[in-house]
């Protein structure tokens, strides 16, 4: 099988830059690694020195800060496509942790492995910078959403920009998605009790907005969806001019 072709991440920077042969074989030798993890165990730990970075193959995971009493907040989740941990492998130790929420397929890269992709193909140096960079665009929504949006409308927004995400890797679109995560992982990530998110959905369902059940999230209608979530999909699809 051609990863070149097969890949998520390849698939996400292909469709912002035409990739080249030669970086396509480097994108290539960044997945020859390729590992398995189990569901609820973790694969970094907050506070672990001298991981790898993963490029998720296949599966959902979440990223989480521990708090001192037992308590986690879920920063974000990663799709198939998306890195984990390339910022820490640029520091002493990771500031937070990995948790798979079913099996999944990644493939391990090495700091010395990007180092050299980095001095090989300088282009999709900056390609994977700003892949990093919109996953940071996305973190800053996220603090917006818990800190000025209402629950209905935080709740829209974070499904919305799943679709969006998904939707660039072929496992979405505007009429929805297959989802794993439970009403707890929507509220570690929401600021929300359970109760609340389950109340949210619920409304959301009766107003004919969207529907998440049995692991899919089904958008009614996604027009007005977007008109209560407020949702401009600008921070997930700007490309800089070193790309273009």
């Amino acid at each position: 099988m051609n990863i070149t072709a097969t890949s998520p991440l390849t698939r996400k920077l292909s469709a912002f830059v035409v990739l080249s042969e030669a970086e396509l074989v480097v994108l290539r030798r960044l997945h020859q690694r390729r590992r398995t993890f189990v569901a609820g165990r973790d694969m970094v730990h907050q506070g672990q020195s001298g991981q790898a970075a993963y490029i998720l193959s296949a599966g959902w995971v979440c990223s989480y800060k521990l708090q001192p009493d037992g308590t986690r907040q879920i920063v974000d989740f990663q799709v198939p496509g998306d890195f984990l941990g390339l910022r820490s492998v640029l520091l002493r130790t990771s500031d937070h942790s990995f948790e798979p929420i079913v099996d999944i397929e990644a493939a391990e890269v090495l700091t010395s492995d990007l180092l050299e992709a980095f001095a090989q193909t300088p282009r999709l140096a900056t390609a994977i910078l700003w892949a990093a960079s919109r996953d940071e665009a996305m973190v800053v929504e996220h603090l917006v959403g818990i800190g000025r949006r209402d629950a209905e409308a935080r709740m829209a927004h974070f499904l919305l920009e799943l679709g969006s995400r998904l939707a660039l890797v072929g496992m979405g679109g505007k009429e929805g998605y297959d989802c794993p995560l439970t009403q707890y992982h929507l509220a570690d990530a929401l600021g929300l009790s359970a109760v609340h998110v389950n109340r949210v959905l619920r409304q959301l369902r009766e107003d004919g907005l969207v529907t998440f059940r049995d692991g899919h999230v089904t958008f009614h209608d996604h027009g007005r969806l977007v008109e209560l979530a407020g949702f401009d999909p600008g921070y997930l699809d700007q490309i800089g001019p070193l790309l273009k």
